[in-house]
């Protein structure tokens, strides 16, 4: 009854604040859930002092999910599988040695610049935090996320070229830094094997290998069997069957269900699986379906990452450091894309200051908050998830509202 009840308010809440933001605030519908469950909750927080029946229900919910679990064990799986089924398989497979570069040479970059810089900015705060630590949070903090990414840019109308480049390194570049935080988590808490360059080697091609072998065989099945009948509702049902036995498959194998399932969900929505095994209707079918379990699967979340503020040690030295990260973070980034960008922007045409929009429009979500709150105390937990959620509520707000204003800016190069 707890899980029926928990995911009835949920979903009521977020019908509601979907409504709201609709009809009333109309921003960008992942930006407007997560102000308006952060400004919620701190109302709760202030009716809390005559009545705490709402923030003990906020609380409750909080406490009955697993929320680094739920996202990425579960819910991660069917966003990346309805994010990957309607991109363009063909854009971005011209696009795919630049891609590579972004989701694994400038996530690796990425994580020892920002945890090197945090590791000199935390003592100056009078915050002392072993190296291996700061390389964590680097680590967490790297990635861009897909789900925040993708609903955003398709409004700002980048152009093609470059949007095909953010939105495929965000498909693939959290399986990366997922693997690449395990690695590190596994040295900081001295459990596993002893640290080397051939483990790493070897987590990296199980995880990263096996999870996109796994989603091209799964994608593959079900090609196959939506080939050999033309049923949309069954079709449906297939797609679905899909996603749910990969992600436990996953879970089994100990391969990245994330980037099995982006696999599949390319395979699957591919121009020609759909011309060779779709008819038209179930081509509609299947796209309104897993458009609208996007929809109602990104608004929990995001109104579950606005509520997650309840969780939060706001400590003066935190907040600082949290605000502080912010253009640390951003340049990092920045200097992790300048080299896969001066390689490949001649050869590829890159359309001018790709690495400007890719910095400014590569966002951090909810999948840094999940890997957050998986720290253990001694990894300083309380204080990079104050630091993390600070960062990852910017990049969401300030620069995903922003987005389209730079790309209207930079617009005139791009003719």
């Amino acid at each position: 009854m707890d899980i029926f009840l928990i995911t009835t308010i949920l979903v009521l809440v977020s019908a509601l604040f979907g409504y709201v933001n609709t009809r009333f605030i109309r921003l960008p519908n992942t930006i407007g859930l997560t102000v308006i469950t952060i400004v919620f909750t701190l109302a709760v927080f202030a009716i809390s002092a005559v009545d705490s029946t709402l923030l003990d229900a906020e609380r409750y919910i909080l406490e009955h999910i697993d929320f680094k679990s739920l996202l990425l064990d579960t819910m991660l799986g069917f966003l990346l599988f309805a994010g990957a089924l309607h991109t363009d398989l063909e854009k971005l497979r011209a696009q795919r040695w630049p891609v590579l570069a972004f989701a694994t040479f400038g996530v690796l970059v990425s994580t020892f610049l920002v945890g090197g810089a945090t590791y000199m900015l935390l003592p100056l705060l009078g915050l002392q935090v072993d190296f291996i630590y700061c390389l964590l949070f680097g680590s967490l903090i790297s990635p861009t996320d897909p789900i925040a990414v993708l609903g955003i840019l398709k409004k700002a109308g980048a152009p093609k070229k470059l949007e095909i480049k953010i939105v495929g390194e965000s498909l693939f570049n959290d399986g990366v830094g997922v693997v690449i935080f395990l690695t590190i988590f596994g040295l900081a808490s001295g459990s596993g094997e002893p640290f080397s360059l051939a483990h790493v080697a070897e987590l990296f091609i199980h995880e990263v290998a096996g999870g996109l072998l796994l989603g091209l065989a799964l994608g593959w099945v079900t090609y196959r069997m939506m080939r050999s009948i033309d049923d949309y509702s069954i079709e449906v049902i297939i797609t679905l069957a899909t996603v749910m036995t990969g992600i436990v498959l996953s879970q089994y194998l100990h391969v990245s269900g994330p980037l099995a399932m982006v696999a599949a969900g390319l395979m699957i929505g591919g121009p020609r699986t759909r011309s060779a095994a779709m008819s038209e209707i179930t081509e509609t079918y299947v796209d309104r379906f897993w458009e609208l379990l996007d929809v109602l699967l990104n608004t929990i979340l995001f109104v579950l990452v606005g509520m997650e503020i309840l969780v939060l040690d706001l400590e003066s030295p935190y907040v600082i450091a949290g605000v502080v990260m912010i253009p640390i973070t951003l340049l990092c980034r920045h200097i992790s894309l300048f080299l896969p960008v001066k390689i490949f922007e001649k050869r590829l045409d890159f359309v001018p200051h790709t690495h400007l929009m890719m910095t400014w429009g590569g966002l951090r979500g909810a999948i840094s908050i999940a890997l957050a709150l998986g720290l253990t105390q001694d990894m300083h937990r309380d204080l990079f998830l104050v630091v993390t959620y600070i960062v990852v509520i910017f990049s969401i707000i300030v620069q995903g509202l922003s987005v389209e204003t730079l790309v209207g800016r930079l617009r005139k190069g791009w003719n």
